[in-house]
């Protein structure tokens, strides 16, 4: 029996799959399935290789093979319009350790998604590195277009560990620094820091020529707030404790982190960032999704 499209996409299925290699095609094959059978269908093709043919295109880069299949004109990208170099950029500190009913946690989700988009990438001749960070940068890997390069992503983020507390603001600033070519960034955290440095930072990104895409992950009760009667947090990074009432904190509670993200959402708008709020309990069609938007929006 074929299973299901959506379920290729369920956290609660990949987080089975052992293997870093097999849950990334696992997504992808998920994704592109569902891509097929969606009125993104079209989008598919423009996605791996083609674009929509235009008045001014010469008609013998028409590529008639995809002409017979769909019923409309494309034509054959050149190299240089296709090749889009992307970074993955993943915040390894303790907060990102959090999970409540999920055995997924938030960075295991950050890494599933990477691993997906890094094969997604690579597959599409993109070159495609890897950044992590707590307090500082970390592990890095150059781009490259190379299908070597999904080994070596899969084997660093394979022995990514959370720990450490965070400084998102002064990582994103060494990561500018270390850029030296317009590229993709792809940012997972879940942004549990000071707002105002970090908007500043991926500001200070987009305004080098950057493109970015932040992904702010949370666990699906850090955004729903499931809990019941007298509750005993801690804070991952600072270890400090605080015991709340959760029925009467949690109306506010949910609105603080709607409020939370609207403001990323707003500041993201307005310097051109792409931000896509995700929780654990998610599909990852979604993010798969922006990405593919950002790609075909740079040509």
């Amino acid at each position: 029996m074929v299973r299901a499209v959506e379920e290729y996409l369920k956290p609660e299925v990949v987080r089975q799959i052992a293997r870093l290699d097999l849950r990334a095609q696992f997504i992808v094959r998920g994704f592109l399935q569902g891509l097929h059978a969606s009125p993104y269908q079209g989008f598919s093709v423009e996605f791996s290789e083609h674009r929509k043919y235009a008045p001014g295109d010469d008609p013998k880069d028409i590529d008639w093979l995809v002409y017979a299949k769909t019923d409309k004109h494309y034509v054959k990208k050149f190299e240089a319009e296709t090749n889009i170099t992307g970074y993955l950029v993943i915040d390894t500190s303790a907060s990102m350790a959090y999970t409540y009913r999920q055995e997924m946690t938030k960075l295991d989700y950050s890494i599933s998604l990477a691993a997906a988009l890094c094969w997604l990438m690579v597959h599409q001749q993109d070159p495609c590195g890897l950044m992590t960070f707590d307090d500082r940068l970390h592990a890095r890997l150059p781009a490259r277009s190379k299908r070597s390069q999904i080994a070596q992503v899969l084997s660093a983020l394979a022995k990514v560990a959370p720990s450490g507390r965070t400084d998102i603001a002064k990582s994103i600033a060494q990561m500018a620094a270390m850029l030296r070519h317009r590229s993709l960034v792809m940012i997972f955290s879940d942004l549990l820091a000071d707002p105002e440095p970090i908007r500043d930072a991926l500001l200070r990104l987009r305004h080098r020529g950057h493109d970015v895409i932040l992904f702010h992950v949370l666990d699906e009760a850090e955004v729903k707030f499931p809990f019941e009667g007298m509750v005993d947090l801690t804070e991952p990074e600072s270890h400090d404790r605080l015991v709340v009432d959760a029925d009467a904190a949690r109306r506010d509670y949910v609105a603080s982190v709607a409020a939370f993200r609207d403001d990323y959402r707003r500041a993201c708008f307005r310097a051109g960032i792409d931000y896509v709020p995700l929780d654990t309990g998610m599909q990852f069609d979604k993010a798969l999704m922006e990405y593919l938007v950002s790609r075909r929006n740079r040509f």
